[in-house]
């Protein structure tokens, strides 16, 4: 019996309804942009942003001013990695958007066209 990509089963035997982790089998071809350099954790203490409970809303916060937070969160939502906070989002907040948005594949590729989009139009009403 095969799993869904969305769903993991417990040891029980029963669908626990969570995000299961992907094979990180699928790496873009070509040279890639290291964002990671930029990361404004880098130069903190990273392990702040791996807390648990009511802790993660407030190292959300943290994230708001990091210039490569679309990449940490691609990042994070592509591997389906499952704690601490990426991007500015929880760990609980992430699992909700990947069970709203099942039919994603390609969350750098969905996030960086979405920012383009969005710089494109501030740009052309100026």
């Amino acid at each position: 019996m095969s799993e869904s990509a969305s769903t993991v089963t417990s040891i029980e035997g029963r669908r626990t309804g969570r995000p299961r982790l992907r094979a990180a089998g699928n790496r873009p071809s070509g040279p890639v942009w290291n964002w990671r350099v930029a990361a404004r954790c880098r130069t903190q203490n990273a392990e702040d942003l791996f807390v648990t409970g009511a802790r993660q809303r407030e190292a959300r916060d943290f994230c708001f001013s990091c210039p490569v937070r679309t990449e940490c969160l691609a990042h994070a939502l592509d591997q389906e990695i499952e704690f601490g906070v990426w991007g500015g989002l929880t760990e609980r907040e992430r699992r909700a958007l990947l069970r709203r948005r099942p039919d994603v594949a390609d969350w750098a590729g969905l996030l960086g066209r979405a920012r383009t989009d969005h710089y494109a139009g501030g740009s052309r009403g100026a």
